[in-house]
């Protein structure tokens, strides 16, 4: 693992990192904030996943998670949303497929299935290089993001309950088998059988998931995305028929910005450690 730049923040280390990633078969950059508790003792763990034509950066830079994460005492781990460098065709062409894209599945359709493997990545290898290489309790662990980034959040969650004990997500694509964003992706990285794609469908996974502990989602109403790709009222649906504990917050004015993230951030980071140090 190569250091590419460390901080001082708020009594820790804001750090981004690089290593040579066997699952997406390319170099990956990923930021990991150390909160000052960190000296002490091993931390929990709090994973952001980024949405569409993002990175590591938009949320270390934007989402001003540093500030919370050292009160509560939290290692904030931000991933890249895709593997980068490989030119295939299509590949670069449109800002939801593909580079910055990754919608953290693995893919089963050729060229993708070679590299693109974020599921894998999120899931396996990269929580198993933070436990390596930073003070960090990976018996506590929680997962959130935005838009793109919080479909994968739900997805990772409840398809491992045993793993991670918080969830949460601004304004995710919740049903991506019923809008185009997930249509495209899907059947891009997954092919044309959709039975295949509700393995990554946050709102078809609720209702077998086991999952215990209550989920926050928070949507603005002046998204442009609200009514075409993101549609909470079908994961809020498959929540009530499954008895899952789900509080949708709908933030009356707030769009589908880093404003929104910002103004939000602290409520799920305490959301967060509330579940976390919860014995």
């Amino acid at each position: 693992m190569e250091t590419i730049s460390q901080a001082r923040a708020f009594g820790g280390v804001q750090g981004v990192y690089r290593h040579t990633s066997a699952v997406t078969g390319c170099p990956m950059d990923f930021a990991v904030f150390t909160p000052p508790q960190a000296a002490d003792e091993p931390v929990p763990v709090l994973t952001y996943l980024s949405g569409l034509t993002c990175s590591w950066e938009n949320a270390t830079v934007k989402a001003g998670a540093q500030r919370f994460a050292a009160r509560e005492g939290m290692l904030f781990v931000a991933p890249d949303t895709s593997p980068r460098g490989f030119d295939f065709p299509g590949e670069h062409e449109s800002y939801d497929f593909g580079s910055g894209a990754g919608f953290y599945v693995d893919a089963t359709e050729e060229p993708w299935s070679r590299n693109y493997r974020m599921y894998s990545y999120v899931t396996e290898e990269l929580p198993a290089l933070i436990a390596a290489n930073f003070p960090a309790d990976s018996a506590r662990q929680g997962i959130f993001g935005h838009s793109m980034g919080g479909h994968g959040a739900l997805v990772v969650a409840l398809r491992n309950p045993q793993r991670y004990r918080s969830v949460s997500a601004f304004a995710p694509i919740v049903a991506p088998s019923q809008c185009p964003w997930g249509e495209k992706a899907f059947g891009g990285y997954l092919g044309s059988d959709r039975a295949a794609w509700a393995d990554y469908d946050a709102t078809e996974l609720i209702g077998n998931s086991g999952w215990q502990s209550e989920i926050l989602i928070d949507q603005g109403t002046a998204d442009d995305f609200l009514e075409s790709q993101l549609k909470p009222e079908l994961f809020q649906k498959a929540c009530e028929a499954a008895g899952a504990k789900l509080t949708l917050r709908i933030q009356e004015g707030y769009d589908h910005s880093y404003y929104f993230i910002a103004t939000f951030m602290e409520d799920h980071v305490a959301h967060h450690a509330r579940l976390l140090k919860t014995p």
